[in-house]
């Protein structure tokens, strides 16, 4: 049976935070847990070597992962400005746990440490990356197609400007590339990704597309469609439409209908009115269904209670976007504080994201302003 123990410390002194959260992790599930993840907020980016090396000499998890973030989250709480640290472990019973160390080679990624697809079966891969070195959208694509049982859960570090970030692997502390955990086989854990939009108009097939531009939408131009989605969209809707717009790709064609949830959601990067041509942040394949899709606080925040309505776990990690919080909600600590009581106070942590990963469909994917969690059984 698994046992788990989480703690954050806002202590300014580096030293004295990693000594409390310590502290409370060791009487949760004591001494070489079977891993360990420790998010570290900006403030602390200068004591990275000796919070790694504090966290591997004292608690000897058998593997230790970690990140550095803007915004930190611990239990029902997210530090958004000043110093963190949470600290997050498992005693996850009789299976152990593979740790990796993802690094790019030439074009693609190698994975040290993953064994073979035959041996991962259906397994969580919790990953942590550098935004800027590491090719997350390439690697959880390869990840669909070599890995088809394989989930991924995890996020790019977001503690600064490019270079700033760090990782830690173990007793070591990294500037690029990607570290993780495999988790055993069996451990009962959910994978949810929040992406905090709703659909608007009716669905539509893309009968024309090259690339990332969608040239047609049901035989028209994509953008006179926009068009009567707009002009027919309440007053409301409409204002959200113009200050930013979103369109949701349905990952499951064979569905009657759609809802929220059924569409991997991507924005609306340009439009060329002379062509009637929409560029979106994905690759388009005529034949597939589309639909526009709208982003507001109460929207995300209905969409993830929904989510959430059906969970009953134990223990969470947490990767939300480091453009929610309070800058896309009014009150603080928001995506913590429902995860928390999501999971009756249990054990929680995380971090904040420049691009969070998480499987919608039944696929691995890279997100924006989105939550992406895992929950865990004891």
């Amino acid at each position: 049976m698994a046992t788990y123990g989480a703690a954050m410390s806002e202590h300014p002194d580096p030293a004295q935070a990693i000594g409390e959260v310590l502290g409370v992790v060791l009487e949760a599930v004591g001494a070489a847990p079977d891993v360990a993840m420790v998010f570290v907020g900006g403030a602390h980016v200068g004591a990275i070597d000796d919070i790694s090396d504090a966290v591997h000499r004292l608690l000897e998890p058998g593997v230790l992962i970690g990140s550095t973030t803007g915004s930190v989250i611990g239990g029902g709480e997210e530090v958004e400005d000043g110093p963190a640290i949470s600290l997050w472990a498992g005693d996850l019973g009789p299976a152990a746990p593979v740790r990796l160390e993802a690094i790019r080679s030439g074009d693609g990624v190698e994975v040290v440490g993953m064994p073979e697809a035959a041996a991962v079966g259906k397994r969580t891969l919790v990953l942590l990356a550098a935004p800027v070195d590491f090719p997350v959208q390439a690697f959880t694509a390869a990840s669909n197609t070599r890995y088809p049982h394989l989930t991924v859960v995890g996020g790019a570090a977001s503690a600064g400007a490019p270079g700033f970030d760090r990782l830690l692997l173990d007793g070591s502390v990294h500037s690029g590339g990607a570290v993780g955990v495999l988790l055993p086989e069996g451990l009962g854990e959910v994978a949810l990704v929040s992406q905090g939009c709703r659909p608007v108009g009716d669905p539509y097939i893309v009968t024309g597309a090259d690339g990332n531009t969608i040239s047609g939408l049901a035989s028209r131009p994509a953008m006179q469609r926009l068009k009567e989605t707009v002009d027919n969209a309440s007053t409301d809707d409409r204002s959200l439409l113009n200050r930013g717009l979103h369109i949701g790709i349905v990952v499951n064609e064979a569905a009657d209908h759609y809802a929220r949830g059924d569409f991997l959601i991507r924005g609306v990067l340009g439009a060329d009115h002379k062509t009637g041509v929409l560029r979106v942040g994905a690759r388009t394949k005529v034949g597939t269904t589309v639909q526009f899709h709208v982003r507001d606080a109460a929207t995300a925040s209905d969409d993830l209670h929904e989510l959430l309505g059906s969970v009953d776990a134990d223990a969470a990690l947490v990767f939300s976007c480091n453009g929610r919080g309070t800058q896309l909600f009014d009150t603080a600590h928001h995506d913590a504080a429902a995860v928390s009581e999501a999971v009756f106070r249990g054990p929680v942590a995380g971090m904040s994201c420049a691009g969070e990963i998480g499987p919608v469909g039944g696929e691995n994917h890279v997100h924006g302003f989105s939550a992406s969690m895992l929950f865990l059984y004891g």
